[in-house]
């Protein structure tokens, strides 16, 4: 059977947009609406997956090991909460120390949890706070929705 997904960026979705790299515990502030909307999703049938640039690494702002020890953070606040991401997928890249594939807008990241997790494209759906998350949603055969940073996530629920 073909899974549903839901694909959230991080910073502006899952978490608050700060203006700035946001790769330190101290610094994740879930939105508020998150944990209703998550509840809400699963109760359609969604399994959760994570994309987003993380560029900062790229640049030597922040190391691998400090990105995922926040990614780690996130997962034991949702997990609380009886909420799990299925997978994160994450581009360490940044466009001014060179090239790559999985930098959003590229959809290579969404393609290989579509072929690792038997994903259906065509029922799933991606939530973004920029432009390149709905170009690279569209790009593997998904839904993007354009959220703006930090907005409310429970109206979108009728567009999932």
């Amino acid at each position: 059977m073909k899974v549903k997904a839901l694909f959230l960026d991080r910073d502006g979705v899952i978490n608050m947009e700060r203006g700035d790299y946001t790769w330190k515990k101290e610094d994740i502030s879930l939105l508020p609406d998150l944990i209703p909307f998550l509840n809400s999703a699963k109760k359609k049938g969604y399994t959760f997956f994570v994309i987003t640039n993380q560029g900062g690494i790229g640049k030597g702002i922040y190391t691998t090991k400090e990105y995922l020890e926040v990614e780690q953070y996130i997962a034991d606040l949702l997990a609380g909460e009886n909420l799990f991401f299925e997978e994160v997928y994450y581009c360490p890249h940044h466009p001014t120390t060179g090239k790559c594939l999985c930098r959003k807008p590229g959809s290579l990241l969404l393609e290989k949890a579509i072929a690792r997790f038997n994903i259906d494209a065509g029922i799933s759906v991606m939530i973004g706070d920029r432009e390149r998350d709905v170009v690279a949603a569209n790009g593997a055969g998904v839904k993007g929705i354009l959220i703006e940073s930090n907005s409310p996530l429970l109206p979108i629920l009728e567009q999932i």
